[in-house]
């Protein structure tokens, strides 16, 4: 699988290929200098059933919820055959250059992000230092 230099993939059991973590750490953009792991688990019908994939680190995007949940087309219902788990990473590393607020799983970040993007990355970067938003606290990702 070709991956893209800022991507790594680790198979947590070596005797499933069918569940892996791939870490994604971005080189521009908001989430900038942080890494953060998906978790990918492929079905049995796989390649005509997408991908489940889930953030496992806490982030603060309009297009992942608190609890990890990925709102990608490609994982829902613009998935088709001929994709691969290449596309879907790439279709991850691109919510990170450029997030989706008009199909939004985290409603609050999208309407920041939508009515004034200077806040919306200050408050990226709030998290990214382990800072807390609406209640919820982040991990620190970078110094």
């Amino acid at each position: 699988m070709e991956l893209p230099p800022q991507c790594h993939i680790d198979f947590p059991d070596k005797n499933n290929l069918m569940h892996f973590n791939i870490t994604i750490s971005p080189d521009e953009g908001f989430w900038k200098g942080a890494s953060y792991t998906f978790v990918f688990n492929v079905a049995a019908l796989y390649p005509h059933e997408a991908p489940k994939v889930k953030c496992e680190t806490k982030i603060y995007h309009p297009n992942i919820d608190m609890q990890g949940n990925v709102c990608l087309n490609i994982l829902r219902e613009d998935w088709k055959p001929v994709l691969s788990i290449s596309s879907v990473v790439y279709g991850l590393l691109y919510l990170f250059l450029e997030p989706n607020p008009g199909d939004p799983l985290n409603h609050e970040a999208a309407e920041v992000l939508r009515n004034n993007r200077g806040e919306f990355g200050r408050i990226v970067a709030r998290t990214l230092r382990g800072g807390a938003v609406a209640g919820h606290a982040f991990p620190k990702l970078v110094a």
